[in-house]
């Protein structure tokens, strides 16, 4: 099995293929329908990147009656598709082994959005707000808020994921990621809404991680390395190149899937620095670090999210990443 370190020029091109009795069958489970949050694990798919080291990828939407993690804990897929961190945490207290091997956000798209020019303008003003939230929302990211900048249990009320009591109350923000409802407000509501990045106010989670388990790792670790090669090189070449091959595998995945929602999507990843920023500009798409890791596990061990204690080197390696792939080839697609 070839790497995609070396050959990754060669993987963006039809010049280079592998026979395909030669090609060695992975399965990739998403944790959602198929959307532009997954472009560049279908543009390694759609471009023959993952084919130029010998694997044949076959990816498996996720959605509400989906557990592709189940499906990978009883072997049925080799790699998925993880939100953030705390389901990490979570196996780890369980002592099961699951490891990050890569992540492919460095910020989640997690935001607090509000009307405009109605007193809810900024971070602090928002503690004013009556605040649509979901109960995972509530149990997770919303007790770092509590926490960390003061919010309080009384300003949340449940969130049933339709944007209507936001819309018809403009004292209140509801809960979003910045690549989809913020897309829907605008068309229904006819406004452009504020936007509150939970990554940039400090919830550092790493998010859109690839998940596999230990037992891949120890015995097929080039296989490891190659699937996440050719997903950086994926992601390079969905944000900075030609993406409508893999929007069309998308859009035949999920077929409510517009090419509208899709532009602003990549349109959004791209000016907030979901994918490509901090670390990733000079380690790679992927990058991930113990500090950034540590840093976030902390944070929820004080919120009260995960409990103290679990040693969480065992949940994720920094062995794939951190290698530069990605950085000529961005250079190439961009003249940067």
């Amino acid at each position: 099995m070839k790497t995609l370190t070396a050959f990754g020029a060669l993987a963006l091109s039809a010049a280079f293929t592998t026979p395909s009795s030669a090609l060695e069958k992975v399965t990739f489970g998403t944790n959602w329908l198929a959307q532009a949050e997954h472009g560049g694990f279908y543009q390694a798919v759609a471009d023959g990147t993952y084919e130029a080291c010998g694997l044949e990828v076959s990816i498996v939407s996720g959605g509400p009656q989906v557990n592709n993690r189940a499906l990978m804990l009883a072997g049925k897929m080799e790699f998925i598709m993880g939100g953030n961190m705390l389901q990490p945490f979570s196996a780890a207290e369980q002592n099961i082994p699951i490891v990050v091997v890569a992540s492919l956000f460095q910020k989640e798209p997690q935001v607090i959005i509000s009307h405009p020019d109605q007193g809810f303008d900024t971070w602090e003003s928002l503690k004013g707000a009556k605040l649509f939230l979901g109960e995972n929302g509530f149990q997770s990211f919303y007790k770092w808020m509590m926490g960390e900048y003061g919010f309080t249990a009384e300003q949340r009320q449940p969130y049933t994921f339709n944007p209507a009591p936001f819309l018809a109350d403009k004292k209140s923000a509801q809960q979003g990621y910045i690549t989809s409802e913020p897309f829907a407000i605008e068309r229904e509501g006819g406004f452009k809404p504020n936007l509150f990045l939970l990554a940039d106010y400090g919830f550092d989670t790493y998010s859109t991680t690839i998940e596999t388990m230990q037992a891949t790792i120890d015995t097929s670790p080039e296989l490891v390395q190659c699937f996440v090669d050719g997903s950086i090189l994926g992601w390079v070449n969905y944000l900075y190149g030609d993406n409508s091959a893999a929007n069309a595998l998308i859009r035949t995945d999920n077929p409510d899937m517009t090419d509208a929602q899709i532009a602003f999507s990549i349109e959004q990843l791209k000016k907030f620095g979901i994918v490509d920023s901090g670390d990733s500009e000079t380690l790679g798409i992927g990058a991930m670090t113990d500090a950034r890791h540590t840093s976030f596990y902390d944070k929820m061990v004080a919120a009260g999210v995960a409990p103290g204690g679990l040693d969480i080197s065992k949940i994720y390696t920094l062995d794939f990443v951190n290698k530069g792939v990605g950085l000529e080839l961005k250079k190439k697609l961009t003249g940067l």
